[in-house]
C-alpha cells in the first residue's frame, strides 16, 4: 500500500468521506490535492497532512476543474490518482423539484466527475505511468434508498455507467477506473434526523459506517493491491443491499 511518490487529487476533499480518503492517501505517503467548493475547508483540511496542497474548485465549473489539475501538476509534480468525490445530496421528492434542482445536481455529481477525469486523463497519458481513477457513487447508483432522491440517484446511475465506459476507453493507457459505492455514512451531510434512523434500522451491520471506512476501500483501488481491477465497483454498505 505504498502511495510514495504519488501525486493524489480528491474532491470534496475538506471533510467527511473525502477527507478520510485524503487521510489515509497521504498515510500511504501520496502528496494530495485537496479540492472543494469552500476554499477555507480545504485549507484547513490541507493543514493537517503531510505535504498537502488544497486549490478552491467548483467541479461544475470545466475551467476551475482544469485549475486544478494545473496546480497539482505544478506543485506537486502530476497526477497519478484522482477521486471524485464531490457531491450533493438533496432529498425532495420528484414533484417538488425543478428543472434547475436537476440540472445543478448532474452538473455537480455527474459532470463535475466527467471534467475531472477528463483532465486527469489528459495528464496521466502524458506523463506515460497510467493512473487510477475512482469515482463515488452510492448504493443508489443499484438500488433506490427512499423517495426523495430521483434526482441524486438519476446522477449516481450515471457516474456508475460513466465509470464502466471510461474504464474501457483508459486501459490501454494503463489507467484503471472503479467506483465505491457507499451505503450510509455517518457525515455531517447524511445527518438527517428521522430518516437516518430509518435507514440505519434497516442495516444488517445495525449501524452507519464510519468515513475511514470508505478512505480505507479507496487506498486499496488507489495501490498496487488492485491492478487487474477496472471497471468494478466496490459496494460498502453494511449488507443494506441484502435487505
Amino acid at each position: 500500500m505504498d502511495l510514495s511518490g504519488k501525486v493524489a487529487i480528491v474532491t470534496g476533499g475538506a471533510m467527511g468521506i473525502g477527507f478520510a480518503i485524503a487521510s489515509r492517501l497521504a498515510e500511504a505517503g501520496a502528496r494530495v490535492l485537496i479540492a472543494d467548493r469552500d476554499a477555507a475547508a480545504a485549507e484547513a483540511a490541507a493543514a493537517k497532512l503531510n505535504g498537502a496542497i488544497a486549490c478552491a474548485t467548483d467541479v461544475s465549473d470545466e475551467a476551475q476543474v482544469k485549475a486544478m489539475v494545473a496546480k497539482a501538476t505544478a506543485e506537486l509534480g502530476g497526477v497519478d490518482i484522482l477521486v471524485n468525490n464531490a457531491g450533493v445530496y438533496p432529498t425532495k421528492p420528484v414533484l417538488d423539484e425543478t428543472k434547475e434542482d436537476f440540472e445543478k445536481i448532474l452538473h455537480i455529481n455527474l459532470m463535475g466527475a466527467f471534467f475531472a477525469a477528463k483532465a486527469a486523463a489528459v495528464q496521466m497519458i502524458a506523463q506515460g505511468k497510467g493512473g487510477k481513477i475512482i469515482n463515488i457513487t452510492s448504493i443508489d447508483a443499484l438500488h433506490p434508498s427512499f423517495v426523495g432522491l430521483a434526482f441524486y440517484d438519476a446522477s449516481k446511475h450515471g457516474l456508475w455507467g460513466f465509470s464502466k465506459n471510461l474504464a474501457l476507453e483508459l486501459a490501454p493507457h494503463n489507467i484503471t477506473v472503479n467506483a465505491i459505492a457507499p451505503g450510509g455514512v455517518a457525515t455531517p451531510g447524511t445527518n438527517m434526523g428521522k430518516i437516518s434512523e430509518e435507514f440505519t434500522a434497516k442495516i444488517p451491520m445495525h449501524r452507519m459506517a464510519d468515513a475511514d471506512e470508505i478512505g480505507k476501500v479507496a487506498l486499496f483501488l488507489a495501490c498496487d493491491l488492485s491492478s487487474y481491477m477496472t471497471g468494478s465497483q466496490v459496494v460498502v454498505d453494511g449488507g443494506m443491499l441484502l435487505a
